[in-house]
């Protein structure tokens, strides 16, 4: 039980920093200025990637550990379902996210911009059905309890 808690709330706080990332802050970055905008993209990678690190390493670790050990009354399609909403989020930001970010760390340019907010909704979608699935799979855990 202690592996779902977990594996629920590490994704449903990544769920709302990705919402809160993309209505509020990525929309933002247009609003920076040229002039301090490489600054700001810096400060804003380091400080996101520590508000994340935790959240995202527990998920990680944690699908893993439903993967190998499902818990009792889950069906195995609904923690392979979750597995793969993790995986998303990880391969956008791998190919699509990291390089936009490396674009916009030499200064604002709008179609960087535009790639990061539009392929962020890859993310943001990802993110949001994994909650949904990890609320399940902890109220179907509890039942079993």
């Amino acid at each position: 039980m202690l592996v779902v808690v977990a594996h629920a709330v590490a994704t449903l706080v990544l769920v709302g920093v990705i919402w809160t990332i993309q209505v509020v802050h990525y929309p933002l970055f247009a609003a920076v200025g040229a002039d301090g905008f490489a600054a700001y993209e810096a400060a804003h990678s380091t400080r996101i990637g520590a508000l994340i690190a935790l959240p995202w390493a527990v998920q990680g670790i944690t699908t893993l550990a439903l993967l190998l050990a499902p818990p009792a009354g889950v069906p195995r399609w609904l923690v392979w379902l979750a597995a793969v909403l993790a995986a998303v989020p990880v391969v956008v930001t791998v190919t699509m996210s990291v390089p936009a970010h490396q674009l916009l760390a030499d200064g604002f340019d709008t179609v960087a911009h535009a790639r990061l907010v539009g392929t962020n909704w890859l993310r943001t979608l990802a993110w949001s059905a994994h909650g949904v699935v990890a609320t399940v799979l902890l109220v179907l855990t509890a039942r079993q309890s």
